[in-house]
C-alpha cells in the first residue's frame, strides 16, 4: 500500500476517528428501539409495505440528509481507517490483555447459554417467550448441566439438537438463532475451567486416584477433545458469524420487513422524545443500524469495536426498554462478550489486513481484531 505523508496520515487519522465517532452515535442513537419487538409490542402493529415505508421516510429532506450523511460519514470512516490503520498503543494493551481471558471463554459461554436455559425452565417458556406454555424440565437440565460444566461438550450437542426440533415446529424460534453458534461454539471448545469437567479431568487423570479407575467417561471426553481439536480454532469464527446474521436477521426481517411493528415499539416507549426525529427515521435507522453491525460481523472486519458496540446497544436497551425479558438477550451479552474477548479468529476481513501489514513489514494493527491461533 502506498506510503503517505506523516501530515496527510495525521489528518486522515483525525478524520478517520471523527467519522467514526459520529458513527457510534448515529447507531446508538437509533439502537435504544431495537429489541425483539415481537416480545414489547402489543399486537402486530399497522401493517405496512416495506418498500413504501422506506420510501416515504427518505422522502423527507430532514431524513434524507440525515440517513445520506450517516452513510457518508460511516464509508469515509470506514475507509479512512482500511487505508490508514493506525497504531495506537492503549489499543495494542488493550487487545493483549484480553488474549490473556482466552481460557475463561468457554466459562463465559457456558453462563450465556446456561442462565438462559434455567431461565426458561423456570417461566415454562421453549428458548424463547415467543414460545411459552411448554414443557421446560429438559431445558432446566440442560441449563443447570452446562453451568456446572458437567458433560458440557455433550450437554451443549443435546441443547443444539432440541432447539433445532423445536424450530422445525415453532418457527417463531429462530428469534432466539444465537443458540446456533453458542452451543456449537462451546461443542468446539468444552467446558474450560473453572467446571465439573475440569475438575472430575484432573483426578481421573491423577495416579492412584479411585475414581480414575472406575469412570471411563475422561477416557471417551480425551478421545473426543482429540478428535475436534482441529476446529477449536474456528470458535471465534462461529460465534462471530453467528452473532452477525442475528443481526441482520432482526433488522431486516424484525423492523424492516414489518415496519408498523417497529412503529408500535417507538410510539410505546415515545422514543422520539429520547432523539427528536421522525417516528419512521427510528424504525429505519435501527434497521439499517443493526443490519450495518451484522454486515461487519459477518465480514470479520473491525471485530472488536462492532462487538464494543453491540453489547452498549444492548445495555440501552434493556434501561430503555424496561419490560423487555432480561432473559432473552443474556445469549446475545455472551456472545457479544465472547467476540469482544477472542476478536475475529480465521476466515476474516481483519486477518487478512494483518497478514497484508505483516508482509508489507507495517508496525502490528492499533485495533487487531484477530485472535491469536
Amino acid at each position: 500500500m502506498t506510503d503517505v505523508t506523516s501530515g496527510t496520515r495525521s489528518s486522515l487519522l483525525s478524520g478517520s476517528l471523527a467519522v467514526c465517532g459520529a458513527l457510534c452515535v448515529a447507531i446508538v442513537a437509533s439502537g435504544t428501539a431495537r429489541a425483539h419487538v415481537r416480545y414489547v409490542a402489543e399486537g402486530d402493529g399497522t401493517p405496512t409495505d416495506p418498500v413504501e415505508f422506506a420510501v416515504q421516510v427518505l422522502s423527507e429532506p430532514a431524513n434524507a440528509a440525515l440517513f445520506g450523511g450517516t452513510a457518508l460519514v460511516g464509508a469515509a470512516g470506514l475507509l479512512g481507517y482500511v487505508w490508514v490503520r493506525p497504531t495506537i498503543p492503549d489499543l495494542d494493551v488493550l487487545r493483549e490483555t484480553l488474549a490473556g481471558y482466552g481460557d475463561l471463554v468457554p466459562w463465559m459461554l457456558r453462563l450465556s447459554m446456561g442462565l438462559p436455559l434455567v431461565g426458561a425452565g423456570f417461566v415454562g417458556y421453549y428458548f424463547s417467550p415467543a414460545v411459552d406454555g411448554q414443557p421446560s424440565l429438559l431445558l432446566l437440565g440442560l441449563g443447570f448441566l452446562l453451568l456446572f460444566g458437567l458433560a458440557t461438550r455433550a450437554v451443549a450437542a443435546v441443547a443444539l439438537v432440541a432447539y433445532l426440533a423445536g424450530l422445525a415446529r415453532w418457527p417463531e424460534l429462530l428469534l432466539a438463532m444465537e443458540y446456533v453458534p453458542g452451543l456449537v461454539a462451546i461443542v468446539l471448545v468444552g467446558g474450560g475451567r473453572p467446571s465439573a469437567d475440569h475438575m472430575l479431568g484432573a483426578v481421573a487423570s491423577a495416579s492412584g486416584t479411585y475414581y480414575g479407575r472406575v469412570d471411563p467417561v475422561h477416557r471417551i471426553a480425551g478421545r473426543f477433545q482429540a478428535l475436534i481439536e482441529p476446529y477449536t480454532r474456528y470458535a471465534p469464527t462461529v460465534i462471530r458469524v453467528g452473532l452477525g446474521v442475528v443481526f441482520v436477521y432482526l433488522g431486516l426481517v424484525e423492523k424492516l420487513l414489518q415496519p408498523g411493528r417497529t412503529l408500535g415499539v417507538v410510539a410505546k416507549y415515545d422514543l422520539t422524545a429520547v432523539i427528536p426525529v421522525d417516528p419512521g427515521a427510528w424504525v429505519l435507522g435501527a434497521g439499517l443500524a443493526e443490519i450495518a453491525l451484522g454486515v461487519l460481523l459477518i465480514a470479520g472486519l473491525l471485530t472488536r469495536g462492532v462487538a464494543a458496540a453491540a453489547f452498549v446497544v444492548f445495555t440501552l436497551t434493556l434501561f430503555g426498554i424496561s419490560d423487555d425479558p432480561i432473559l432473552a438477550h443474556i445469549t446475545m451479552f455472551g456472545l457479544a462478550s465472547a467476540v469482544f474477548t477472542m476478536g475475529s479468529g480465521p476466515l476474516a476481513l481483519d486477518r487478512v489486513l494483518a497478514d497484508t501489514d505483516s508482509e508489507a513489514g507495517r508496525p502490528s494493527l492499533g485495533e487487531r481484531e484477530v485472535a491469536d491461533d
